[in-house]
């Protein structure tokens, strides 16, 4: 308050003084003889000498007696005040919750009532006021104190801007972004005229630590300003205050946030993320040096009803993640679907390991036939995750997410001793029959970060297959890199008489090289090659393709090795695949990965045979 606590007290004993003036004849407080009349001229002189603003009020709200410094706080007066409402002379009606301690205070209900109040004084200028209502010890009365407290609120306002804004950029920080963000959140926009919706482009500079390093803090700092300079530019141009409020913001490092208050659609957020991400390309003249940077820039705008300040800035770090990892220097808007993918990717990431040990994988096989004959002659393993939230998985869901974070290696060891004792299974169930071999996945993690060679030969050992019953592929992209201890392994495996097949030929590098050099013994051709055998036009084949395929043909066995055409769905392609040697096919024409117990009944027979999808 600004006045002093001797103003206070002095304050409070003149209330005695407004007392006497009203009930002359009683006296307000015990005194020696001779001495009341001297003390009630005190108080009276106490009071209006008193640099605290006070008055005297009734019961019913009306100023009895008011003292030069309320009238001087108010522009008025003393006796301009007196019979006033107190209530209208400081604004207590203004709130329905102070005007209803304000009654009680007057009903003597309540003892005391303290409230800050803004007022306007005659001559136009505004203060900030603190307001305090209390009993007159003895009376009806109640003793009315208004402290002029502008100049703490002054005090408090500057604290505040210095709490809540960055010191380079002079933009609002991250404490208050997020403090504006939940207000709009909250707020009824909506019910009163507004959209209802918000938008945010959240920004992050490409490459903004390497200006750091090598020109300096001062330099980035000189940066940072004056692209805060050019996104407020941004968004001033942009004309939102025809539609609603915006924020420009610096959330820390180089990171910066425009957040759009009843937004009116994508659109809008898209042609700012554009101005944007096209003011910041331009090159910056900083004191002599000159910079070009870009930025990449995510863009949420959805309905304000049901988000939550969290989940909306999740969205936009997402966003950003994306547009960096799309390759930097763009704007990208949130998508749910690719969120939604996200999401599911890191649920499949963090169980992925412990589902290995609750057995939630399986193993299902896809013959692998015969051209000339239609007998199957192997089968590939493939591997299904029983999730228990996402249902059946194929390798494509989460063979990426165990190479990327090492569970490859766990899940490829299960994979492979699973389906090396189902080959033996299959091969003591059919003594008659020729034996069919298990072509297995591995990926190249498991060929660095674990003994492969060791694995291998440990689980022939313990399973009783013979290795030339066993198929190792590998993508062509996988094997182009092999040196060192990956080709010393993928040797050790074929001496030891394991087969180590391509797949995927063609889709790769191509680099024929390689096949001289490593030790493989099959070619497994990609799909795209097979599909283009189909008829295009009702009456002709792709007829580029099949020529890239009998060479790839006649180039493999020239070299010693045999060929496996994937996805092949109808008689037409098996047919036209065996006149041009071949060796087997996969695909649908024949079956889907399907269990166990359904290969051991086509052990022996035609599995396809008579069926056209074409």
């Amino acid at each position: 308050m600004s006045g002093t606590s001797d103003e206070t007290g002095s304050a409070a004993d003149s209330i005695r003084s407004a007392i006497t003036e009203r009930h002359p004849s009683v006296p307000v407080m015990s005194s020696a003889p001779g001495r009341a009349e001297p003390e009630q001229r005190d108080y009276r002189a106490a009071f209006n000498a008193a640099h605290l603003a006070m008055a005297v009020v009734d019961r019913g709200g009306q100023v009895v007696a008011a003292n030069p410094a309320l009238a001087s706080l108010l522009g008025a007066e003393p006796h301009a005040l007196v019979r006033r409402r107190a209530a209208d002379l400081v604004d207590l009606g203004a709130e329905a919750r102070t005007w209803q301690a304000y009654q009680e205070v007057l009903r003597g209900r309540q003892a005391r009532l303290r409230c800050t109040r803004r007022l306007k004084h005659p001559d136009g200028h505004s203060l900030w006021t603190e307001v305090t209502l209390g009993p007159v010890p003895g009376t009806r009365d109640v003793l009315l104190s208004v402290a002029d407290i502008s100049d703490r609120r002054d005090l408090q306002a500057r604290l505040r801007h210095l709490q809540m804004h960055d010191p380079v950029t002079r933009l609002p920080n991250r404490a208050l972004f997020f403090e504006r963000l939940s207000a709009a959140l909250e707020s009824s926009s909506y019910e009163h005229g507004g959209t209802g919706r918000i938008g945010l482009c959240y920004l992050d500079l490409d490459g903004f630590k390497a200006v750091n390093d090598t020109l300096g803090h001062r330099v980035g700092d000189r940066l940072l300003t004056a692209v805060a300079a050019r996104l407020t530019q941004c968004a001033d141009q942009s004309g939102y205050g025809r539609t609603g409020g915006h924020l420009v913001a610096r959330l820390g490092g180089d990171e910066f946030a425009l957040l759009v208050e009843d937004s009116t659609g994508t659109e809008q957020l898209a042609d700012l993320a554009r101005s944007v991400l096209a003011a910041i390309q331009e090159p910056f003249d900083l004191a002599g040096q000159r910079l070009s940077v870009s930025a990449s820039i995510g863009v949420v705008e959805r309905a304000a009803e049901g988000t939550s300040a969290t989940g909306l800035m999740q969205a936009a770090d997402t966003t950003l993640y994306w547009a960096k990892a799309d390759g930097k220097a763009r704007w990208t808007l949130f998508d749910p679907e690719r969120n939604a993918h996200r999401m599911t990717r890191q649920a499949l990431s963090s169980t992925l390991r412990p589902a290995v040990e609750r057995g939630e994988f399986e193993v299902e096989y896809q013959p692998l036939v015969d051209l000339e004959s239609g007998t199957v002659r192997g089968v590939e393993a493939l591997v299904r995750w029983n999730h228990p939230q996402f249902g059946n998985l194929t390798p494509n869901r989460f063979i990426g997410i165990a190479e990327e974070d090492g569970s490859i290696v766990q899940l490829g060891r299960w994979v492979l001793r699973t389906a090396c004792r189902q080959a033996r299974r299959w091969q003591i169930e059919h003594p008659s029959d020729s034996p069919v071999f298990v072509s297995v996945n591995v990926a190249v993690r498991q060929v660095w970060d674990s003994d492969l060679v060791g694995d291998v030969a440990g689980i022939l050992a313990e399973t009783g297959l013979a290795p030339q019953l066993l198929q190792l592929e590998l993508t062509e992209s996988a094997v182009m890199g092999s040196a060192g201890r990956p080709l010393q392994a993928l040797q050790a495996l074929s001496d030891m008489g394991v087969r180590i097949a391509i797949d995927d030929f063609g889709t790769g590098y191509s680099n024929l090289a390689y096949l001289s050099r490593l030790p493989v013994s099959v070619l497994k051709l990609d799909g795209s090659f097979v599909r283009g055998f189909r008829y295009e036009d009702g009456t002709h084949p792709n007829p580029a393709d099949e020529t890239i395929v009998e060479a790839l043909v006649q180039l493999a066995h020239r070299l010693g090795l045999t060929v496996t055409a994937e996805c092949v769905e109808t008689a037409g392609q098996a047919a036209r695949l065996r006149r041009v040697g071949c060796d087997t096919g996969q695909g649908w024409l024949y079956s889907r990965a399907v269990a166990p117990e359904r290969i051991a009944e086509m052990i022996g027979t035609r599995p396809g045979a008579g069926r056209d999808r074409n």
